[in-house]
């Protein structure tokens, strides 16, 4: 499992064009959206 994970990183990183640098600040956006997103449908 952790290689698929390893290889399936790799093919984004690839297919986007992108640094681990600019990876890991993507991961960091997708997940603040998706936390602001929890937060407004499921506790306002």
């Amino acid at each position: 499992m952790i290689e698929f994970h390893k290889k399936s990183i790799n093919w984004w990183k690839e297919q986007l064009n992108m640094s681990e640098y600019g990876m890991l600040w993507l991961s960091f956006i997708k997940g603040l959206i998706i936390g602001l997103l929890i937060y407004h449908f499921f506790l306002l």
